[in-house]
C-alpha cells in the first residue's frame, strides 16, 4: 500500500507517522507513506498557497492553482483509489471506513488548512472527504495522521498479534470489553473471578455481555448499525 499526503505544514505529520505500529509497518516494506510540501508546487517566488476568499470574510483560502499541480502531477505517476480530503463537513471517520479504505492500493490525502481549499478542487478532485469529529483544528494535518494509522494498523503484518486488530472497539459495532492483568488483586481491588477461570467459553461470554452492556451505555446509537 502506498498513502501520499498533501500538506502546508508536513512537519506535524513527521512525528506520528514515525513511531509505533505505522514505523514498523513501514519498516517492514508494507506501507510507503510520502509526505509532500504543498508550498513545492506554489507559481510565484514566495511559495504561496493561500490567499483571501472572493467575497470577503476572516481567514485565507487553499488556492486552486498549487493544488491542482500536486495532484495533477502525483495522478500522472500512478492511479489513486481515493483522493481524500480532511474536512469538518467531511462523512464521519469509523471503523467500517478504515476497514474499507486499508484493502487501497494507493491512498492520496489531502490535509485541508486555513479556512479551506477553493471549492473546485473537492468539486473535481477530491472523492471522498472525511472528519475525524465534529470539532475544529488547527489543520487537517493530525486527521490525516489519524486516518493514516487508523488504516495502516489493519493491513496483514503490521501488527504482531493480528488478532488483536479484529476484537478492537467498533469492529463489530461494539466496544471493547474491560481488559486487566495481573496483580489479580491490588488494593483489595479484585479481578472478576470469571477471567481467572480458566474456562474459555465462560470468559468469552462474559466479554461478549459486557461489550454489549458498554456499548448501550456509552454509544448506544452504534445499535442502529446493526
Amino acid at each position: 500500500m502506498r498513502i501520499d499526503i498533501l500538506s502546508v505544514l508536513p512537519e506535524l505529520l513527521y512525528s506520528p507517522l514515525n513511531y509505533s505500529i505505522v514505523k514498523r509497518a513501514r519498516d517492514k516494506g508494507l506501507v510507503e507513506i510520502n509526505i509532500f510540501n504543498l508550498h513545492d508546487f506554489a507559481s510565484d517566488k514566495y511559495k504561496s498557497v493561500d490567499d483571501y476568499a472572493f467575497g470577503g470574510g476572516a481567514g485565507m483560502v487553499m488556492m486552486i492553482e498549487p493544488v491542482y499541480k500536486a495532484i495533477e502531477q502525483l495522478k500522472s505517476e500512478r492511479e489513486y483509489d481515493e483522493i481524500i480530503y480532511t474536512s469538518p463537513d467531511g462523512e464521519k471517520l469509523t471503523q467500517k471506513t478504515a476497514n474499507t479504505l486499508s484493502l487501497c492500493e494507493n491512498i492520496l490525502i489531502l490535509a485541508g488548512h486555513y479556512k479551506g481549499i477553493d471549492q473546485r478542487i473537492r468539486d473535481h478532485l477530491i472523492t471522498r472527504e472525511i472528519s475525524i469529529g465534529d470539532y475544529v483544528l488547527s489543520g487537517g494535518e493530525i486527521p490525516a495522521a489519524v486516518i493514516t494509522d487508523a488504516i495502516v494498523r489493519l493491513i496483514p503484518g503490521a501488527m504482531s498479534d493480528e488478532q488483536s486488530a479484529l476484537s478492537d472497539s467498533f469492529q463489530d459495532d461494539l466496544l471493547a470489553p474491560p481488559v486487566y492483568t495481573r496483580p489479580a488483586e491490588f488494593m483489595g481491588w479484585k479481578v472478576p473471578d470469571v477471567l481467572l477461570s480458566g474456562h474459555a467459553a465462560e470468559i468469552e461470554k462474559w466479554r461478549h455481555e459486557q461489550s454489549v452492556r458498554r456499548t448501550e451505555e456509552l454509544r448506544p446509537y452504534l445499535s442502529d448499525n446493526e
